[in-house]
């Protein structure tokens, strides 16, 4: 399935014919937005009980080909039927635990526009969960870190007194990513109705993976992955029914 030097392998077509193609753990990192089952164009609105089962299938075949020191990052919203709305990370949750996969953070993408609701609360975020194999799982910190708000903050008194209070790379991000979001106006915006933003996926490709390792993306939409990846000197790998996204 994979041609060596090749940066970007994308497969217009179903991800679940295409995943049963990559052998068993070389993948360092499954990211992805899945469809929510809303009926946008390229779903079809199916009962929740049949999406379960379809998105289970999936996620079956991205935890048999993670590596063990790989990661999978789910990036959901909501479920909506008539302004009741299911979330579908607390839906699709079991299914990373039959696998005893450990969720490591439940982080929170916030940003500032979107469908104005009239029966609830305006929707303004949506969620990553990050799950790793094992207990030996790859993380780098720095290359993520961003601006401290006091720079040059130092400590006051005792035995470091003078001494920079806070590391000069910058600060840890948090699990409250402010990022806005793929709207109208965006420069990055395509056709797609629902792209999620570069900067999104490069804080888990530089956080999760190394260089030339492989990033799985089985639900493409623009390749937003697929950038981030040939941005970083990482292998991308996705695939996508919609010819005219990617």
């Amino acid at each position: 399935f994979y041609t060596p030097h090749a940066k970007s392998i994308i497969h217009h077509g179903s991800c679940y014919d295409f995943v049963k193609t990559i052998p068993n753990d070389v993948i360092k990192l499954v990211i992805t937005s899945p469809p929510y089952n809303i009926g946008k164009q390229y779903e079809q609105k199916k009962a929740i009980q049949d999406y379960y089962c379809l998105q289970e299938a999936i996620i079956d075949e991205c935890v048999r080909i993670l590596k063990n020191d790989g990661s999978i990052c789910w990036q959901v919203g909501n479920y909506v039927d008539k302004s009741s709305i299911v979330p579908l990370d607390i839906l699709l949750y079991p299914i990373f635990a039959k696998h005893k996969l450990k969720l490591r953070n439940r982080i929170i993408w916030h940003f500032g526009h979107g469908l104005h609701a009239r029966k609830r609360f305006s929707g303004r975020y949506e969620t990553i969960l990050w799950f790793t194999k094992t207990d030996n799982y790859t993380f780098n910190l720095d290359a993520v870190r961003v601006p401290q708000k006091y720079p040059e903050k130092k400590y006051f008194k005792g035995k470091k007194k003078g001494e920079l209070s806070c590391n000069p790379l910058g600060k840890n991000p948090s699990d409250v990513w402010e990022i806005p979001n793929v709207k109208n106006n965006h420069v990055e915006k395509t056709i797609h109705p629902c792209q999620f933003p570069v900067e999104l996926a490069e804080r888990l490709v530089l956080s999760m993976t190394n260089e030339d390792d492989m990033v799985f993306d089985p639900f493409l939409g623009v390749g937003t992955t697929t950038v981030a990846t040939a941005k970083h000197n990482r292998i991308g790998i996705g695939c996508e029914i919609v010819k005219e996204y990617s």
